[in-house]
C-alpha cells in the first residue's frame, strides 16, 4: 500500500513494533467473566478508575449475577452498591435501563454488534466500541480520554478536535489486526508512563517517534 511509504505510517509501524515486542499481550485491567459484567464495568469506569470500578463490582455482580436480577431491581437499591463511584445516580439509572433492555430486547444477552449495543441506556460509541474489541475481540478503537491525549501527543494523530476524527485517523493507520490490541497500548502507555501533566520521558520506549519529546528536548 502506498500508504506504507508515507511519514505518518512510519510512525504507526514503529509503534506497533515496539509495543508488539514489549507488550505483545495487553488486555482490560477491568475485572470481568463474561460480557454483561464487562458492560457494567465500562458504564461503571466513565470518568472513574478501573481500580475503583474493580474495588465495587464484586459485590455488584453477587447480588446481580445477570441482566434479569438487575432488570427486577430499581434504581434505588442499585445504587447502594455502586455509591462510592462518580456519578452514582445517573450511573444507577443507565444500569437499571441497559438491564431491562437487555431483557426485553435482546433476550438478556449483550448484542455483538455496535449498532444494537448503542441503543442500551448509558452506552454509546466508546463503550460500544470497548465491547466490540474487548468482549467480542472485533476490531474497534475505543477512545478515551487516554486515547486522546496520547495519540495526539505522540503525533499518532494531528490536532485532532474530538474523539470521532481521533477515533477515524487510528483506524485508518493501524492494521486491522492489531486495532484493538493497539487500544490497550495507548492506554496503559497514558497510564503508567505518558502522564497527562508529567510524562515520564526518560522511561518511556517510543520517545524516537514521539512529537512532544522532539518539541521538549529538541531531540
Amino acid at each position: 500500500m502506498a500508504m506504507k511509504n508515507t511519514k505518518i505510517q512510519q510512525k504507526y509501524d514503529a509503534f506497533v513494533d515496539y509495543f508488539q515486542e514489549h507488550m505483545p499481550l495487553a488486555a482490560s485491567e477491568l475485572k470481568y467473566h463474561n460480557p454483561y459484567e464487562l458492560l457494567v464495568a465500562v458504564i461503571l469506569s466513565a470518568q472513574c478508575t478501573d481500580k475503583r470500578v474493580n474495588m465495587t463490582t464484586p459485590a455488584l455482580f453477587e447480588r446481580f449475577p445477570n441482566p434479569e436480577t438487575m432488570a427486577a431491581s430499581t434504581v434505588e437499591e442499585i445504587y447502594t452498591y455502586i455509591k462510592s463511584i462518580s456519578y452514582p445516580n445517573n450511573k444507577s439509572k443507565n444500569l437499571l435501563g441497559m438491564a431491562q433492555s437487555l431483557v426485553s430486547d435482546f433476550g438478556g444477552v449483550v448484542p455483538d454488534n455496535r449498532e444494537d449495543l448503542q441503543r442500551l441506556p448509558g452506552v454509546g460509541r466508546k463503550t460500544a466500541n470497548v465491547m466490540m474489541a474487548v468482549a467480542f475481540q472485533q476490531p474497534a478503537m475505543p477512545v478515551d480520554t487516554h486515547v486522546f491525549r496520547v495519540s495526539n501527543r505522540i503525533g499518532l494523530t494531528k490536532n485532532s478536535k474530538n474523539v470521532t476524527e481521533t477515533e477515524r485517523t487510528l483506524v485508518k493507520h493501524f492494521p486491522q489486526e492489531v486495532l484493538s490490541n493497539a487500544h490497550h497500548w495507548l492506554i496503559l502507555h497514558g497510564r503508567y508512563v505518558c502522564h497527562a501533566r508529567k510524562p515520564l520521558c526518560e522511561k518511556c520506549g517510543i520517545t524516537a517517534i514521539c512529537d512532544y519529546y522532539k518539541k521538549e528536548f529538541g531531540k
